[in-house]
């Protein structure tokens, strides 16, 4: 009886030992499942139609619209604080009354900025958003395409760690910064590197040194033959938009990638909502 006891405990070891290195590696390779139909939507800067980009406010438009993800693109401020701002320079932001580098603003400074009223009257009290106002925002709610503008990977990850966001975030890198993807790997064994290889012909070589489960392009790339090697390399692909019509995303969808980046997020939902009819 005794042998017998030991012997279904060995069992019960071995067998839930199994099927939790079954369960790690399905978590590994995992993405959710696409909110409209069977493709992502990624809203560029946020849905900026007539809202700030790269705003609280944007984001949160993105969220109420059902986007699987948005674009955010992370600078660095002078005293070491991430940011979201696209350009290099806060100038079209302040249309040229304020004008410079981010880095060369304290956030402090850059939260004094008044970065709505371009826009209109409405956003007068929007700001340049920390990358921790943006994760509080996103986390449990939409995930997030993280353009790395300027690298700090171990810090940049150490803040995705407190809000326990290393799954919801989806890190856009061009093959060219092998060092940066390599670094966010090294770090951060659970986040999602997306490696843009460019031509086609670099795709098996970035795919087999980075192993990633998804890897960014454009419509000047992608073509029947880049998605047939994607397929064959079993990794999904998200790309820009160039046009942003429906004959654009037709011809995406035909070509089979996996999810789209774009301006008009609220036109592609609906597009994709009365295809799916």
């Amino acid at each position: 009886m005794k042998y017998r006891i030991n012997s279904f405990v060995v069992f019960l070891i071995l067998f839930f030992g199994f099927k939790t290195d079954g369960f790690t590696q399905e978590i590994k390779d995992y993405l959710p499942k696409p909110k409209n139909g069977n493709i992502y939507v990624v809203a560029h800067r946020g849905v900026h139609n007539g809202i700030p980009e790269n705003t609280l406010a944007a984001y949160q438009k993105a969220i109420d619209l059902g986007c699987d993800f948005v674009e955010i693109d992370i600078r660095k401020t002078k005293d070491g604080r991430f940011v979201s701002v696209h350009n290099e320079t806060v100038d079209a932001y302040t249309q040229g009354e304020v004008t410079g580098k981010v880095s060369d603003f304290t956030l402090a400074e850059l939260k004094q900025l008044n970065i709505g009223k371009r826009v209109g009257p409405a956003w007068e009290n929007e700001r340049i958003p920390t990358f921790e106002e943006i994760l509080k925002l996103c986390r449990g709610q939409i995930g997030i395409y993280l353009d790395l503008k300027e690298p700090d990977v171990k810090a940049q990850i150490d803040i995705i760690k407190k809000y326990g966001m290393e799954r919801n975030i989806i890190w856009y890198i061009p093959a060219s910064y092998m060092e940066a993807i390599k670094e966010v790997n090294k770090y951060c064994s659970t986040c999602i590197v997306m490696p843009d290889p460019g031509s086609k012909d670099n795709m098996e070589k970035v795919v087999t040194e980075v192993h990633p489960m998804v890897i960014a392009t454009d419509m000047g790339e992608l073509s029947k033959d880049y998605m047939k090697i994607a397929k064959k390399l079993n990794v999904k692909v998200i790309t820009d938009d160039k046009k942003g019509n429906i004959e654009e995303w037709e011809k995406i969808l035909k070509m089979g990638a996996d999810g789209i980046q774009t301006d008009d997020p609220e036109k592609l939902i609906q597009f994709l909502k009365d295809r799916n009819k």
